[in-house]
């Protein structure tokens, strides 16, 4: 059950990039899990662990780590069209 509520909360913090960043992540559902879940790893390295942690996941990090995530992508996306 824990693994099910890590992969919401990441759907949520990938869905919350996007929503701030004011760009769509490609493949829905997923893409905003997978930013939220990667994000939530570069906002660990780059900012350590602090503020609210929720399912194993320090909120504020990995919204920050995945903002960066979501502007990089986009960046490259748009890039390649």
């Amino acid at each position: 059950m824990g693994f099910i509520f890590y992969l919401i909360v990441g759907g949520l913090i990938g869905w919350l990039a996007g929503v701030i960043l004011g760009k769509d992540i490609p493949a829905g559902i997923l893409g905003n899990i997978v930013a939220g879940i990667i994000g939530a790893w570069l906002g660990g390295v780059l900012l350590s662990d602090f503020g609210p942690i929720i399912a194993g996941i320090a909120i504020i990090p990995a919204l920050i780590g995945a903002i960066i995530l979501v502007f990089i992508a986009s960046f490259i996306l748009k890039a390649l069209r």
